[in-house]
């Protein structure tokens, strides 16, 4: 037996060698390939409301609204139709594997990684504006597959690429902090950001593309960068914004690749960067008291404030660019001076040229001394710490200075600085890895410092007191190296993102138009979605400390809806089988239901087989209104950017009854790669793929969609896997969306099985086939 790993904790894959026959078949006594799936499902957990509970990421999303049809404008009844809803998927994230032979494996694969909502208009507006061997047999050929875990292509990366042209013309968007619910809200939706540090001032404007998308890669969502003033201004008066200088470019870069963009204007920075980001020329005033009021060097600042931030203010995401908050100073609470005017001077003057809208913030360490003085009303106080801190306690530490709003971790370290003549400094990947995990699981907002580090070119670098000045190389033992390159703590922290995050990425691939907003649901068709899933959106418009009936009275769900509660499932409204679960949630909790349309009737008089919510759903005695509507573009997703292969183009009614939440996992994706050996004649052939321990769900190989499995019910284990969407050349894509609960965990790999042939359950034999006019009667049982 021989161990594959493919850097994460969950990923081994055990086999001898891999020997084709029928099919995908493999050698006697051994009739099963089988793949590693690794789970890359995303929380769709809401806002924090207190320490230790979670939160969620957001889609952007429009305030447009839809009107109700008009034959549906006499007033609410239980068959009014609903008319919008937002949608918050399961992360699409890839995650290669390679299959076992005699060689070991080795590591690879990183990881691949708005629009405006669409509006259906109506005649009269009406109500409110609504988120995965041996040897051959006799007479065959044995057949080793190296143990090779594909390296996917860093082209196809970006998942969805922002406006290249500008930000002009944005539709209205706002960034905000909820104290209510702890969070931060992206155009009025729930919003975390997982973030990484990089200078554009440490490498060339070559190389930022390459870093962005690596870091994109690695499943962030939005980078954070400071912006050094002497870098700009190294002489009085003479600016440099062209080149390797150009900050502009560099966040509207960050933008085109869907990234957000926290900036850390300073004045001073520090960044192991010399004199703190600070020109030297400010020296020339020998009385000048560096970061304070002293007029001197107020003067200075607000001239260099009134070059830079005119040039940001475009940028801010309210006005259509990435920037969605802003840092005022650093670590200022650190300094001797403890100067309030000198902060609240800062406060104004980013005000007063960026605009009352934007979020300022300061950063401090997570400690009193430091806070006391770094902090002032009206800048949201955020801590920085890294591996040897408390967690809990450095939040409450910012707790005591922020009672309301998100928990953030402006610094996150992932490595530490180094000195000349002192060892290179380096921190564990499993102990990074394993404080981001806890750091994530409490909800909290985070930025890794450093994601990449660079290099001090020229004469940049800083030093630290006592003097001990820093070396040329700002690698900072970061997940990429110096140079840009993935190293095994990108991989492990990469593996923390896809567990833990939320899904905006998702959002976006999955529904590129963005949500429809309604007051009522609205059917598949009045979305024009045809086929899939749809999902809905609303709140709990009261507290359900008690299970609470959620119903549809006139078994209005179209066919199954996959039902959660701010992120936790409660259970599956099955149409003509399950109209009532009761649920439990708070006042403004988010409902979720992902509608599956299973297929719409083909024979008898109910053809005209409407999907979705096609009536309205109540909660115990209430109509839930105020509805966001994803239709889920589920096959472009898959094909054009998951880097899946470009090839291919009952009747009765029964009693209500309720599923116990613990039966089931949110809906997710689960991605894994395979290769057939090219060197062995006629293959690839038919085969069929079976799913051990899964639930219900989708599956798609290199972009071809094979259909629906269900062996939970049955009787078809199996999926029929013609040849000709199966390669050698390149390594073959499967994609499985696991609807109800998939069989892998933390110390489970989730696995696949191809077989040579179909397996079925349960049968019956009948002795005759009924005729059409026939049709409804049964036939007659041999």
């Amino acid at each position: 037996m021989y161990q594959i790993h493919a850097w994460s904790r969950n990923l081994i894959l055990w086999a001898p060698a891999l020997v084709f026959r029928t099919g995908l078949y493999v050698g006697p006594g051994v009739d099963l390939l089988h793949l590693g799936l690794f789970c890359l499902s995303f929380s769709l957990l809401p806002c924090q409301g207190s320490l230790g509970a979670r939160s969620l990421w957001s889609k952007s999303n429009s305030q447009a609204q839809t009107a109700r049809p008009p034959e549906f404008e006499k007033g609410p009844s239980l068959r009014q139709r609903p008319d919008n809803t937002f949608l918050e998927s399961r992360g699409l994230r890839l995650r290669g594997l390679g299959l076992g032979g005699r060689q070991a494996g080795r590591r690879a694969e990183p990881a691949r990684g708005g629009a405006r909502p669409r509006v259906l208009k109506r005649r009269a507006p009406s109500g409110r504006p609504g988120a995965d061997c041996g040897p051959g047999r006799p007479g065959g050929r044995r057949v080793d597959m190296p143990g090779v875990v594909h390296i996917l292509s860093l082209l196809l990366v970006p998942l969805m690429l922002g406006s290249g042209g500008g930000l002009k013309n944005a539709p209205l968007r706002t960034f905000k902090i909820d104290y209510n619910r702890n969070c931060f809200l992206k155009d009025g939706q729930p919003f975390r950001y997982i973030s990484g540090s990089i200078h554009y001032f440490r490498m060339p404007r070559f190389y930022w593309k390459d870093r962005l998308l690596k870091m994109k890669m690695a499943g962030l969502n939005a980078i954070e960068t400071y912006v050094a003033w002497n870098f700009h201004e190294p002489w009085p008066g003479k600016y440099q914004f062209t080149g390797d200088h150009d900050v502009e470019y560099f966040i509207r870069l960050a933008h085109q690749l869907g990234l957000l963009v926290i900036l850390r204007p300073g004045p001073y920075i520090c960044a192991e960067w010399d004199m703190g980001g600070l020109p030297a020329w400010l020296l020339e005033k020998e009385s000048i008291v560096l970061r304070s009021s002293h007029p001197d060097y107020l003067a200075a600042v607000d001239k260099w404030l009134g070059v830079l931030l005119p040039k940001m203010k475009p940028l801010l995401y309210q006005n259509g660019g990435p920037i969605i908050t802003v840092q005022v100073e650093n670590e200022y609470g650190s300094y001797y001076s403890c100067d309030y005017n000198y902060l609240r001077f800062l406060q104004k003057r980013f005000h007063y040229y960026l605009g009352e809208d934007v979020v300022l913030f300061t950063t401090d360490g997570a400690h009193e001394k430091f806070l006391a003085c770094g902090t002032l009303e009206g800048l949201y106080a955020t801590v920085d710490f890294g591996v040897d801190a408390n967690i809990t306690a450095a939040f409450l530490m910012q707790r005591k200075y922020e009672p309301r709003g998100p928990l953030i971790n402006s610094e996150f370290y992932t490595g530490w600085l180094d000195h000349w003549g002192q060892p290179h400094s380096t921190v564990k990947t499993q102990v990074v890895a394993s404080f981001l995990h806890d750091i994530l699981a409490l909800g909290a907002n985070v930025n890794m410092y450093m994601f990449i580090g660079g290099t001090n070119f020229a004469y940049w670098n800083g030093a630290n007191t006592p003097y001990q000045p820093q070396p040329t190389s700002y690698d900072y033992d970061a997940p990429l190296s110096e140079a840009g390159d993935l190293t095994e703590k990108y991989f492990a922290l990469r593996d923390v993102i896809q567990k833990l995050k939320t899904v905006v990425e998702a959002l976006d691939i999955l529904c590129p138009s963005g949500p429809i907003k309604s007051f009522y649901p609205l059917t598949f068709i009045q979305v024009k979605q045809y086929f899939g899933f749809v999902l809905y959106r609303t709140t709990l418009p009261k507290d359900c400390k008690d299970p609470t009936h959620l119903s549809s009275p006139f078994n209005g769900v179209h066919d199954r809806a996959y039902v959660s509660v701010d992120g936790v499932p409660q259970g599956v409204l099955e149409r003509n089988i399950v109209i009532t679960l009761n649920i439990t949630g708070k006042a403004g909790a988010t409902l979720d239901l992902l509608v599956e349309n299973m297929g719409r009737v083909n024979y008898g008089n109910s053809i005209n087989d409407f999907k979705g919510l096609i009536s309205n759903l109540t909660l115990g005695s209430s109509i839930l209104t105020d509805w966001q509507i994803f239709p889920m573009d589920t096959e472009d997703a898959v094909r054009g950017h998951l880097g899946a292969w470009h090839g291919y183009g009952g009747k009765g009614h029964h009693e209500a009854h309720t599923h116990s939440p613990s039966e089931y996992t949110l809906p997710a994706f689960y991605v894994a790669n395979f290769s057939i050996p090219s060197e062995i004649p006629d293959l690839p052939q038919d085969t069929f793929i079976q799913f051990p321990g899964w639930t219900k769900g989708q599956v798609w190989i290199n972009g071809f969609n094979l259909g629906r499995y269900w062996p939970a019910r049955g009787p078809q284990k199996t999926l029929f896997v013609p040849q000709h969407i199966l390669v050698t050349s390149a390594p073959n894509t499967i994609i499985v969306l696991e609807l109800e609960h998939a069989p892998c965990g933390d110390k489970e790999p989730c696995t696949v099985e191809f077989v040579d042939k179909p397996l079925i359950g349960a049968t019956e034999t009948w002795s005759h086939v009924p005729q059409d006019q026939n049709r409804d009667s049964k036939p007659g049982r041999v």
